[in-house]
């Protein structure tokens, strides 16, 4: 680690959130002197690469659907944007659609967002029953009342993503260090630096709270108690006799169930459940697709009624209790301390606005996007921000 080195902002976490933060402020200023601290960069468990890398338009609050017009557009040029070297990313980007079914408790909202997407420029546009079996025909639609289809969604490969953007921002002349942030370190009303668990201390001017699932022991040895815990989720890959006759786009039932083709009769299927555990826990347990998620499947698409787990993976959602929302932006209470955390399950397609959005707000810029409906004070004046009375994802 460079010692007695003043940093102008140190990323605690180096998943894509930390990673593109990094690459915004050094794609603004080449001069910066920024960090990357990641404890473990062969990313096992990290939240980014055990995500289902899907983004999609349909939210109902303007600023998340503008984040993901912003990523979508992103996405379309990051190979080359994010070339080093002549080597470009390979992120695989799927534009084959999301198509968020509704039941009739959930339809009015599922329009009202719809109609507030549309307002905004964005393709998405409401399907009757009837439409949604038209365009689908494995899935049975006699539960629905319609859904939500927007066909510029799509899904990715996560790894290339956040791989990339490290490495563009390493090449911009970000310094990635492996090591352990135990303490973030503050004097006279703001902060100064991090603690590593070696015991090596860095001095920053900005420290980025991008560690996702393990924010909350971060910002506790600051006395800050932020309304986010590590949730367990779980996604299972199956093999079916299924033989789509056309690409099957992320597909959300109103139970919020969800089936991901990932190519010609191979899918993904997850569902937050109540009984998900709180805590840092990576094992795999098969019997929950079995117990919990596979009648229900079978409800809706009959053709998984024989079908084979090839494969899943457990990984963790840095869940905001408050809201749902994200927490983004400097901390009241302590200059210099920014927070990206608790983004529920949409870190990964929100990496790139929101990385945009810090860098701005660390540089003070007027931010491309006003972001401040997010900022940590609502958690201090008890004002949530809830995406809609149904729950999408």
């Amino acid at each position: 680690m460079p010692e007695n080195k003043i940093y102008d902002a140190i990323m605690v976490g180096g998943g894509v959130m930390g990673c593109a933060t990094a690459y915004y402020l050094m794609k603004k200023d080449p001069n910066l002197k920024v960090a990357i601290v990641e404890k473990d960069p062969s990313y096992e468990f990290n939240s980014t690469v055990l995500s289902d890398a899907n983004i999609r338009l349909q939210f109902n609050v303007k600023e998340n659907i503008q984040i993901s017009q912003y990523g979508i557009s992103v996405l379309k040029t990051f190979a080359e944007d994010m070339a080093v070297d002549g080597s470009k990313p390979n992120i695989q980007f799927r534009q084959q659609g999301n198509l968020f079914m509704s039941d009739e408790a959930g339809k009015a909202s599922s329009q009202k967002g719809i109609t507030l997407q549309q307002s905004l420029g964005c393709a998405t546009e409401w399907l009757e029953a009837d439409q949604v079996k038209e365009k689908f025909s494995l899935f049975e639609v006699d539960q629905i009342a319609g859904a939500g289809w927007s066909p510029s969604d799509g899904t990715m490969d996560a790894n290339a993503v956040l791989i990339g953007y490290k490495n563009k921002a390493i090449a911009l002349g970000a310094e990635f260090v492996e090591g352990e942030v135990r303490e973030i370190l503050k004097d006279n009303g703001r902060v100064s630096g991090v603690r590593l668990a070696s015991g090596d201390e860095m001095q920053a001017n900005f420290v980025v709270n991008s560690s996702g699932a393990w924010t909350k022991g971060l910002t506790e040895t600051l006395g800050i108690e932020l309304p986010i815990v590590p949730i367990k989720r779980h996604v299972f890959v199956v093999d079916t006799n299924a033989n789509p006759d056309v690409e099957y786009p992320l597909t959300v039932f109103p139970s919020g169930l969800y089936l991901i083709q990932e190519h010609a009769n191979t899918f993904l299927v997850g569902k937050s459940l109540d009984s998900d555990p709180i805590g840092i826990d990576f094992a795999f347990d098969r019997n929950i697709f079995i117990e919990e998620l596979w009648e229900e499947l079978v409800g809706f698409a009959p053709v998984f009624d024989q079908l084979k787990i090839s494969g899943g993976w457990a990984g963790l959602y840095a869940v905001n209790t408050f809201d749902g929302n994200a927490i983004l932006g400097e901390w009241p209470d302590l200059k210099g301390f920014m927070l990206a955390n608790g983004f529920s399950g949409h870190g990964f397609q929100q990496c790139h606005g929101v990385g945009r959005y810090l860098a701005e707000l660390i540089l003070g810029e007027t931010p491309s996007i006003d972001l401040s409906i997010f900022s940590p004070q609502r958690i201090l004046d008890n004002k949530p921000v809830f995406e809609s009375e149904h729950k999408l994802v």
